[in-house]
């Protein structure tokens, strides 16, 4: 029996009801695979392409963002808790592919995207261009979005691993064209709507380089998404830096 003037707390984990959605908790995972060695969030300002009600931007502000500027095509969808914090800029009604650097409150160093019924290919080079400066970017990879709809199984799920690489393959592509660098892959520890696979994808700005990325976007989509913490298959010999950019 349990004492009437016993202190009992209950612990409530770290499950979806955390917050405002799973996105939260994907983005998580691949802070958590990239650790030290990946983009600094603490004290930095940030950019949610895609922000819907708040998954990312919530979890930003957990892992101490200074700032987010929370962006996205639709209306009033983000939370309400996360609109009224003074630290949350929120932008709504502007498509990633025409934004524009005067449309941002500040220069974030760190940009990470989540979007839906569009390609991210359509998206990461004018987002790229938009953010002056060394910067960090974060984007998940939804194949069902890059694939085309008449390679989508039944359910609208995208089943092959080759289409699977060829999605990953075409995002890295298009950043590389506009002047980033992949740093690593990391299957998204959650899957999609219907079980749709999803992979990160960790850009730095660079200049031209030489590193091949089939071998990396191989290994990821080859490894199990079903882990907390997913793994990060890094681009070249060895990962790139411990914390902040290079």
């Amino acid at each position: 029996m349990v004492p009437a003037a016993a202190d009992i707390r209950v612990d409530a984990g770290r499950g979806d009801i955390d917050y405002v959605s799973r996105a939260a908790l994907k983005l998580r995972g691949a802070l958590d695979a990239l650790d030290r060695l990946g983009p600094t969030v603490e004290g930095t300002d940030c950019l949610d392409v895609g922000a819907s009600t708040g998954g990312f931007t919530e979890l930003l502000l957990e892992r101490g963002a200074r700032r987010v500027v929370a962006l996205d095509v639709g209306h009033d969808q983000l939370a309400p808790h996360l609109r009224s914090d003074s630290r949350v800029h929120v932008i709504e009604g502007c498509n990633a592919r025409d934004l524009k650097a005067s449309d941002l409150p500040w220069m974030p160093r760190l940009v990470v995207a989540d979007v839906s019924f569009i390609s991210l290919t359509l998206v990461v080079p004018p987002v790229l261009d938009a953010v002056a400066g060394d910067l960090d970017l974060l984007v998940m990879v939804k194949p069902q979005f890059e694939v085309g709809r008449e390679r989508l199984g039944s359910g609208g799920v995208v089943r092959d691993p080759a289409l699977h690489q060829q999605a990953v393959r075409d995002v890295v592509a298009s950043a590389h064209a506009a002047g980033a660098r992949a740093r690593a892959v990391i299957p998204s520890p959650l899957p999609g709507p219907h079980g749709n696979r999803e992979f990160f994808v960790w850009f730095t700005r660079a200049e031209a380089h030489t590193d091949t990325i089939d071998g990396t976007i191989e290994q990821a989509v080859r490894g199990d998404p079903q882990g907390t913490v997913p793994t990060a298959h890094w681009v070249g010999t060895e990962p790139p830096r411990i914390g902040g950019r290079p």
